[in-house]
This record gives C-alpha cells, structure tokens and sequence, in this order.
C-alpha cells in the first residue's frame, strides 16, 4: 500500500452521481472537498489528472430535465450547456488554491489513430510541465457510436495508459467490487484486491446504474483490463467523500485494489 503514496502521476475520476444532486445540479460542497484534496495532493508533488463525468447531468439541471433524454442530439446539447458550466466551476475552486487547469475533451478516435494519440500524449506532457492540472471530457457533443468511449470509466482507463500514470482511482457511488450483490445478499464482502482478472471476478459485477450516470461496475472492470494491462493500478472507492483520497495516500485499505501487471 506504501506504493500508492509514492505513485508519482494519478488519475482520478468522478462520476455523475458523485458530482451532482438528482435534480442534476452541482453538489457544490462534495466538489469543493475534492478540489481541496485534489490541489493538496498537487502541492505534495503528485501530477493530477482530473477525469471528470457531469457534463450532460449538470446541462439537465440547467435546462429543467429531469431524465436523460434519448435523442442523441438532445444529449449533445445538454452537454454542450453543462460542460461550460462544469469547467467554469471547477477554474474558479482550483485558483482558489493557486492552480490552473486545462480541459481536454477526447473522442475514442484520438485512441485509435497514431499521430492524434501521439499528439494528444505530447499536450498532456506539456500541461505537466507547465505545472497545469488537466481536467478530462469525453467530448459529448459531438461523439456519436463511432466516436464515444461510451463511459468514463473507460476513458479515465484510456487517459491512464495516455499519460503513463502509476495509479488510476474512480471515485463512485459504491465501496468497491462486492464478492456478489449486496443489494440482494447481506452478507456480500468487497473484493480488496484483484490480483488477475477472470471470469469469476467478471461475474461479480452488477450492471446498476444512475439515472444521471452510465456503465455500472461492468465498465469499472473493463477500465481495470485496460490500466492494468498499461502497468496502472486501479482502485474503485466510494468518492461521497473526497476526503477518502487522503485515506488512500496515508496507506488505508480502501475499496478493491486491482494491481497492474508489471
């Protein structure tokens, strides 16, 4: 566990329903903590990168929605409304703290193609020696099928071998991956490390998801194939307390540990 404090360059992510209220709206002190940490652990020396979900649930706040629209165009938009919003609440927290940031919002193709992922790996460098913290995106106004992640957890896994990161933490609405539903069997038990991923860890995970957010622990496995397989750890805690980051850094066993393969 002494490794997670020494992990030089960490991706956080949030999710939806970390970041916003059921109306959609920001949860403005549960944001305010994770700046607070997120800055902190930049002062201690660490690189931060920032991938962040809330986009579209913040845009159906602001437009009066109350579930998320089908239409792929109507989605676009709400996200195309929030993303400003999002980002500019985020800019005036972290300079509270001194620290500037930068929005990056990807599509899958940047993955894909050779030179938009050399030239997206080159930017990243460039914003850590600048001393910035990128914030990430899917670029939900304009992806389509061919184009989107699909869900963060995937993209923060993406940005994760982008960027060479030593340590990949998603922050949900859950404690970790459960050994079977604890929805339905009381004596459920998190997972606390996950050495090899395989079916029996597979069959483990839940298909749940918010209203506001997508994917599920489904997802949080695929982005700890892709991390892991990169040489990243990852780990799933439950972020309605930011503060947990603290824990995670001072050595605490916190939710389920999947380890890289080094």
């Amino acid at each position: 566990m002494d490794f997670f404090n020494k992990a030089k360059r960490v991706v956080v992510k949030v999710g939806t329903s970390t970041l916003t209220y059921e109306s959609g709206s920001l949860n403005i002190r549960t944001i305010e903590k994770l700046v607070k940490v997120l800055s902190d652990l930049k002062n201690s020396g660490k690189e931060i990168v920032l991938v962040t979900s809330g986009a579209v649930g913040v845009g159906m706040g602001k437009a009066g929605y109350s579930k998320k629209p089908d239409e792929l165009a109507k989605k676009q938009a709400l996200a195309a409304i929030g993303q400003c919003e999002l980002m500019n609440f985020y800019d005036e927290l972290f300079s509270h703290y001194g620290h500037t940031i930068a929005q990056i919002l990807l599509t899958k193709d940047v993955i894909d193609d050779k030179i938009r992922y050399e030239n997206a790996k080159n930017t990243f460098e460039n914003l850590f020696e600048l001393s910035a913290l990128p914030i990430v995106n899917e670029n939900d106004t304009i992806s389509t099928e061919q184009l989107e992640f699909g869900d963060n957890d995937t993209l923060s896994a993406y940005v994760s071998a982008l960027t060479g990161a030593d340590l990949l933490i998603i922050l949900s609405d859950i404690d970790g991956l459960y050994n079977k539903d604890p929805k339905k069997y009381f004596d459920a038990k998190i997972i606390g490390t996950v050495e090899k991923i395989d079916e029996n860890i597979e069959a483990c995970a839940g298909v749940a998801t918010s209203n506001r957010g997508t994917g599920g622990m489904i997802t949080k496995i695929t982005a700890a194939k892709i991390a892991t397989k990169a040489g990243c750890d990852m780990i799933i805690a439950n972020g309605k307390d930011p503060y947990i980051l603290y824990k995670i850094f001072d050595g605490e066993k916190i939710g389920t540990t999947f380890v890289a393969n080094k």
